[in-house]
């Protein structure tokens, strides 16, 4: 029996990042499935509209910045205090970054800090917070990684730190706990319609603004969000999502040479970063 169909309508789940993008899309999936809902935002405006557009159902919604530990152990309180427990962790909070380490000299150091303080040390806070509780229900953790996970991504090389450390973190602890009955799995979406290329933050730790991707061939937030309830409810060890995904991941193991100049190509244009 799936995991869905034995903690539906009891279960509750907390998703880190839910104000936005695959989040947003991750708290409304879960919340039209009957379970209760804790997600955090920094942004009073994005979490007013959150509470104001979710659909019906036991939504609570706190101000909680992830690269803070005393807020991850707030909010992982504040979750248990109001449901009694918690079934699920999804680490889905997240940050991009997009610009070259030579063009970005000492500053890019900051940068790459504050990407894995968000990336990385946010979910290791949650995690590390909410495990008893997962331990006490026979949960689920989920890291939401990137294929910057599997592979190292030219102009993003604080984001793929990041998502290599998740992974790492995640795979390990997986071992530590799979006698306890508790499931650890990461899922890498590809390129996703959402906010997080817009705030994605340059080599001078800046947000860049507009992207040079092309939205309509991209997944939607919903679409993404579809496919990470099912892999929770089917406890799959990872979700390649995307063709491309599988692809890179495949060459990057097998053809390492050969995926590199597929990387290069595809990111850069006359020797200068333009994806």
């Amino acid at each position: 029996m799936s995991l869905m169909n034995t903690l539906s309508s009891s279960s509750t789940i907390l998703i880190t990042g839910g104000t936005d993008g695959i989040g947003r899309a991750l708290v409304f999936k879960y919340l039209q499935l009957g379970w209760n809902v804790v997600t955090c935002g920094r942004n009073p405006q994005k979490i007013l509209e959150l509470e104001q557009d979710a659909p019906k159902g036991n939504l609570c919604v706190v101000n909680a910045d992830v690269s803070v530990e005393k807020d991850c152990e707030r909010l992982v309180n504040h979750a248990v205090k109001m449901f009694g427990g918690m079934d699920v962790l999804i680490n889905n909070a997240g940050i991009s970054m997009r610009g070259l380490v030579e063009e970005g000299g000492k500053e890019i150091i900051g940068v790459v800090k504050k990407v894995m303080d968000i990336n990385f040390n946010g979910a290791l806070y949650c995690t590390t917070y909410a495990l008893p509780h997962i331990v006490r229900s026979k949960g689920v953790i989920v890291g939401v990684s990137s294929i910057a996970g599997y592979r190292g991504l030219p102009g993003r090389t604080g984001y793929s730190a990041s998502k290599f450390a998740l992974q790492g973190f995640l795979e390990a602890l997986k071992v530590e706990v799979v006698d306890k009955g508790v499931h650890v799995m990461w899922v890498s979406p590809g390129f996703i319609a959402s906010n997080i290329r817009f705030s994605a933050l340059d080599q001078g730790g800046n947000q860049r603004g507009a992207s040079t991707m092309d939205e309509q061939k991209m997944m939607t937030p919903e679409q993404c969000a579809a496919l990470i309830a099912k892999g929770v409810e089917d406890r799959k060890r990872t979700v390649v999502m995307s063709f491309q995904g599988k692809q890179t991941v495949f060459l990057n193991k097998f053809f390492p040479g050969l995926a590199d100049k597929l990387v290069r190509a595809f990111y850069f244009k006359e020797g200068k970063l333009v994806k």
